[in-house]
Parts: C-alpha cells; sequence; structure tokens
C-alpha cells in the first residue's frame, strides 16, 4: 500500500528524553512493528492510526536533556487539518513525549537494582501499542515459551497476515488487524506459523473483536488498573499474565523466562523450576514496586547485560 502524502511536524517531549532508547529498545522489542528500520539516528516504522496504514519517520533533532523531534507522516490521502491534530496526538501519546519520568527516577535511585538501571538506561520512556489486538497478539505469543520462539511467531504471524506500507523509499509491515485472523481458522493458522494453541486462542479473540464484544483502549483508560485487568481478563486467550502485558501501567507481567531472571535477582539464585515459581516471584516483584512495577520490569529487561555486570552475576533472556 503506496502511502504518497506526507506531513511533518516537530515536538518537545517532557525530558530527560532518549530518542535512541526510546524508539530503538535495547532489549530489542520494536516501537511498533518488528520490521521498522533504524539507521543513522532515524526510524521508518508503520501502524494503523483512524483505522488508515500510516508510515512514519522518526529523527531526534536534540539531544537527551534537550529533546526535540522531527515526525514526518505519510498516508494514502491528503490529510485534513482536523485529522493531523487527531495524528498528532495520537503518535505524541503512543511516542511517551508526555511522560515525566522524574517520580519513577526519584523511586529507583533508592533501589538496590533500579538505582543501576535508571543510570545506566538515562531518558528511556517507555511507549505503547497503537493497537489493543496487536498487544493481545503480542502477549497470546509471548505466553510459555522463550523470546526467540515468541519472535518467530510474531514474525510468522506478521508477514503471512499484516499489510504493507511503502513510503519514503522504506517498505514495512504492519501488525494484522483482527478482521484478517478473524477470517481465518485456527489450524490455517497454527499450519502456517506453528503457534500451537494459540492459533485457537488468536482467532477467538479476533472474532470477537471484530464483533466490537471486547474493550477498546479508551474504554481501558476509563477504568482502574484492577478493573482493566478484570475486562481484558474476559478476552479468549487473555489470563494474568498476558493481562499484565497489555495493561502496562497496571502489572508485573512474570511468565516462565521472566521467573528466572527476576528470581534471580530476588532471591539470589535461579528457582529450580521457573514455572513454579511464577507466583512467588510476582508478588514479590510488587511488594518492592508496588505502584512502579511494570516500569521496574520495563527497564529491567532493557539493561540486563550491564545489570549484570553491576550485580556480578549472569542475566539474560531466553
Amino acid at each position: 500500500m503506496k502511502l504518497s502524502s506526507r506531513f511533518s511536524y516537530q515536538v518537545e517531549p517532557i525530558r530527560p528524553y532518549s530518542f535512541r532508547l526510546t524508539v530503538k529498545k535495547p532489549a530489542g522489542w520494536p516501537l511498533f512493528t518488528p520490521f521498522e528500520i533504524f539507521e543513522n539516528d532515524m526510524l521508518w516504522t508503520a501502524l494503523r492510526l483512524n483505522d488508515e496504514p500510516t508510515g512514519v519517520k522518526l529523527r531526534s533533532l536534540g539531544d537527551t536533556n534537550r529533546s526535540l523531534l522531527k515526525v514526518d507522516v505519510f498516508t494514502r490521502r491528503r490529510a485534513s487539518p482536523a485529522l493531523r491534530r487527531i495524528v498528532k496526538e495520537r503518535l505524541n501519546d503512543l511516542l511517551g513525549v508526555n511522560d515525566d519520568l522524574s517520580s519513577f527516577y526519584a523511586f529507583a535511585r533508592n533501589d538496590p537494582i533500579l538505582g543501576h538501571v535508571i543510570e545506566h538506561r538515562y531518558g528511556m520512556h517507555d511507549t505503547f501499542s497503537y493497537s489493543l489486538f496487536a498487544r493481545a497478539t503480542l502477549a497470546i505469543l509471548l505466553q510459555m515459551t522463550g523470546i526467540k520462539r515468541s519472535n518467530e511467531m510474531m514474525n510468522c504471524v506478521i508477514t503471512n497476515y499484516g499489510e504493507m506500507a511503502e513510503f519514503d523509499g522504506q517498505r514495512i509491515r504492519i501488525w494484522p488487524t483482527y478482521n484478517r485472523i478473524s477470517k481465518l481458522t485456527p489450524a490455517q493458522l497454527a499450519k502456517t506459523c506453528k503457534v500451537g494453541y494459540r492459533a485457537k486462542l488468536l482467532v477467538n479473540l479476533a472474532r470477537v473483536m471484530a464483533k466490537n464484544r471486547g474493550p477498546t483502549f479508551s474504554d481501558l483508560q476509563s477504568l482502574t488498573r484492577e478493573e482493566a485487568k478484570r475486562a481484558l481478563m474476559e478476552l479468549p486467550g487473555i489470563g494474568d499474565y498476558s493481562a499484565d502485558i497489555v495493561n502496562r501501567p497496571g502489572g508485573f507481567p512474570i511468565d516462565v523466562w521472566s521467573a528466572a531472571v527476576f528470581g534471580k535477582l530476588f532471591f539470589g539464585k535461579e528457582p529450580e523450576n521457573s514455572r513454579e515459581a511464577v507466583e512467588e516471584v510476582k508478588r514479590e516483584g510488587i511488594r518492592r514496586w508496588g505502584e512502579w512495577s511494570w516500569m521496574a520490569f520495563f527497564y529491567v529487561v532493557q539493561d540486563l547485560e550491564n545489570l549484570s555486570r553491576k550485580l556480578n552475576t549472569t542475566l539474560r533472556l531466553e
């Protein structure tokens, strides 16, 4: 899909704001799609805004303490002033430009684990998925497996069922919509991308959302963290762990791989059985970090190599 119309704007994020750490996460987390391109401190990515494929080119015109972003937006048709305003507001929210890190940093400086990571990852803002279905799909594909296998499944689903956006000389594939996945059978999806039991969960989730039977991000924002989590857990395939992945600010998403990492951080040794240790590790993280549990999880996972050196241990994603 060719996106030939362009408009541009500049935005000053709340500082500190590290462009590189925010849009190109050290742990390999993409901004909006795994197929985006980061070269010469510029990022080309694509997403759906107002239900339309949209290309985005980002670059920094400042530094961490004097932040200024240049944003180029590419659409199929010329965007009206009203649509431009909506797109800018939505993109700014997704990029975390209005998030103030000062309260989290004040808390983290006094923590024996977090103090190391905020120093090393200073100015890294959390970003957010543009699509509840994309976020929920990611959460389901992360269930009960390692990061490498999750990435393989995710890339296959996007490659086979997502749209291709063409703009500014780049071609970026976007997450598939729930309407696209809802038309598949679980057997088709399982065979194509070898996602196992997750195929049924993804197709059922897509069909529920295609019938407008699930919450939207706007719905979740009007709820408390606990209410939002309960609403998410009513969706097919979304349990406690997946709800914490989707409901970003409200949870501490511990599964098999993260139980091994955080169990070692909390208790000095890796659990003998990570699957059985999930609940204990989760409780300990929430006890230590409370309202900052998600941000703590986010920062630690992005800084395992540095944290391993600081604490004289070995922490790694599997």
